[in-house]
């Protein structure tokens, strides 16, 4: 009896090894699943928390840098006359500049959670209405360049790189230093004179109406506006992918007998995409900052124009809401770019970028 137990016990022991042997690599693959989970939420977490707090960091610089701002709006309000002190308190009053600056700012940022960014001084209105009236036309604008900045920028890279080391490289790399060295205003002033003035092509002032013709005006101010910013996502896109080129797993696809358009799509392309897709969204975020000269050289009526003009004219409601508009779509547009990044590398949300 004595040996038959030890021999039952024995093979149950056996078993039970074997089972646990059996199921280790899928509890190991489930381990490693949870992991990679749990990584990639703690890092759209933490991407989440940072939008939030760097909005409201930009909340309080936006706000409180009017009361360093030299220039009074109850003044510029009664402009053209001679106000007594009655009058100026009487406006302070009634605009509610004689709260405290805290009072004043979360009175502030309550309304803005809400739409409302308060009433414009220059225009007498509410300042979403303005901003609203102005929008589209940015929006277009600034839609038309990212186009023409993505198309142009990654087929000039690719090209280049294709290309590496002849001639075709060389002239693409001096002809985007030369257009990258140029500022959006000194490419309008171009454009205008050679597409407007001498071929006469596209028309040089003014928004246009709905339709074909606000795009027939949008062309050159696309094209000043975006030029510049072609030059850099073709250089980053040229760099990225040669760098991919020398990679080991490039030149095993290759020795491998792909042809070279699969090694390029599938290898080069797919790996080169997380810089140029960082450098894009930064880039594209950036145009809406860029905007305001090229609106002003082509007589748009966009948000850009319109904040130089309240700058001008001390119209601090104007002014502080188009500033928060262009800071919280730039951290916006960042953020998604950040979180799209782990869908095409993994490693970035698991803090390894090692190749």
């Amino acid at each position: 009896m004595t040996s038959t137990g030890a021999a039952a016990n024995e093979t149950r022991a056996v078993r039970l090894r074997e089972d646990g042997t059996s199921s280790g690599p899928q509890r190991g693959g489930r381990r490693s699943r949870g992991r990679r989970g749990g990584t990639t939420a703690r890092f759209v977490l933490g991407r989440l928390v940072g939008l939030v707090a760097t909005l409201f960091a930009a909340s309080l610089v936006v706000f409180f840098s009017r009361f360093v701002v030299p220039g009074d709006p109850a003044r510029f309000l009664l402009r053209g006359r001679s106000p007594s002190p009655e009058a100026i308190a009487e406006v302070t009053k009634q605009y509610g500049l004689d709260k405290p600056p805290i009072e004043q700012y979360l009175s502030w940022i309550s309304g803005v959670v809400r739409g409302d960014f308060g009433r414009s001084l220059q225009y007498r209105d509410d300042v979403s209405s303005v901003l609203l009236a102005r929008l589209p036309v940015t929006l277009e604008l600034v839609a038309l360049a990212a186009v023409i900045i993505v198309l142009f920028g990654l087929a000039a890279g690719i090209f280049a790189s294709l290309r590496r080391g002849k001639l075709t490289d060389r002239v693409i790399l001096m002809t985007s230093t030369a257009l990258g060295a140029m500022p959006a205003f000194v490419i309008a002033i171009l454009l205008i004179a050679v597409f407007a003035v001498q071929l006469g092509w596209f028309p040089s002032f003014g928004s246009g109406d709905a339709g074909w013709d606000r795009f027939m005006h949008l062309i050159l101010p696309a094209f000043a506006l975006g030029l510049a910013f072609v030059a850099l996502i073709a250089r980053v896109t040229r760099s990225s992918m040669n760098e991919q080129f020398v990679r080991e797993h490039v030149e095993v696809a290759t020795s491998r007998g792909l042809t070279r358009s699969s090694v390029v799509l599938r290898h080069v392309l797919r790996n080169a995409v997380g810089p140029i897709l960082l450098v894009s969204g930064v880039l594209v975020a950036g145009l809406l900052v860029s905007s305001a000269i090229v609106e002003q050289t082509f007589g748009l009526a966009g948000m850009g124009s319109l904040l130089v003009q309240s700058v001008d004219r001390l119209d601090f409601p104007v002014v502080q809401a188009i500033v928060l508009v262009v800071v919280v779509a730039f951290v916006t547009i960042n953020t998604i770019v950040d979180l799209i990044q782990p869908l095409i590398d993994p490693r970035i949300a698991a803090g390894s970028e090692t190749r």
